[in-house]
């Protein structure tokens, strides 16, 4: 299963990533277009973070049997402070790549059950088989299914984790830029590698509670 993991998690960070420098390009800063971050190529995201793409997945996924890590675009902040809405939708441009990741994934697994191509796994769901091939289907459905399963729930995490208002999560760029009076506070934050700590730490508690039932939600909808 490492593969299809790892596969998974690259096309996700890719795809997270890449929205973010397209998102500023777009809104005229050519940063992470010039350092070659607006592709769907990993390579570069890869070489410009190694420990978040290739170090930490592969131990977390050793460690626990699933996959994290982290990938970033470059971009000037001066641009950010000019514009910052601008730079909200910057941030906002990622989490919403990976749900239109788990949106892809959640519609090939809600068809396949429908169409009676895959069905709910006798011996129970996890995380990377939320769906089992129906007597008579192919072989290959196997793979295919577990890699839409891993892809569903990969990205339903990267979504939800990245969302909190807490920096150095995309949630806190998008509250500064929308929201004035909080800005010079997230930006002292930010800048902190105590409060940046801090924020991932609180992100991580939040995510232990607010993750299981939007999963339990999503699975509902997939098996209803």
């Amino acid at each position: 299963m490492l593969p299809v993991w790892y596969a998974v998690f690259l096309l996700s960070v890719t795809c997270h990533e890449a929205a973010h420098a397209l998102a500023a390009l777009r809104g005229g800063d050519r940063t992470a277009y010039l350092g070659g971050q607006v592709s769907l190529n990993p390579v570069p995201h890869v070489l410009r973070e190694p420990i978040g793409t290739i170090v930490v997945p592969l131990l977390t996924f050793l460690q626990m049997g699933w996959m994290m890590g982290w990938a970033s675009a470059p971009y000037d902040p001066l641009w950010e402070a000019r514009h910052p809405r601008r730079a909200a939708f910057m941030a906002a441009s990622g989490p919403l790549a990976n749900l239109l990741l788990a949106g892809i994934a959640f519609a090939a697994l809600k068809a396949g059950l429908g169409y009676g191509a895959f069905t709910i796994p006798a011996d129970g769901i996890s995380l990377d088989r939320l769906v089992s091939p129906s007597s008579g289907s192919p072989a290959l459905l196997e793979g295919v299914g577990r890699m839409l399963s891993v892809l569903l729930v990969l990205n339903l995490v990267l979504l939800v984790f990245n969302l909190f208002p807490l920096p150095p999560m995309d949630g806190a760029s998008v509250v500064a830029g929308l929201v004035r009076p909080l800005r010079g506070v997230y930006e002292s934050l930010r800048g902190s590698a105590m409060g940046s700590l801090a924020g991932l730490l609180a992100a991580y508690w939040l995510f232990q509670a607010a993750f299981p039932p939007i999963r339990d939600w999503v699975l509902l909808s997939l098996y209803s």
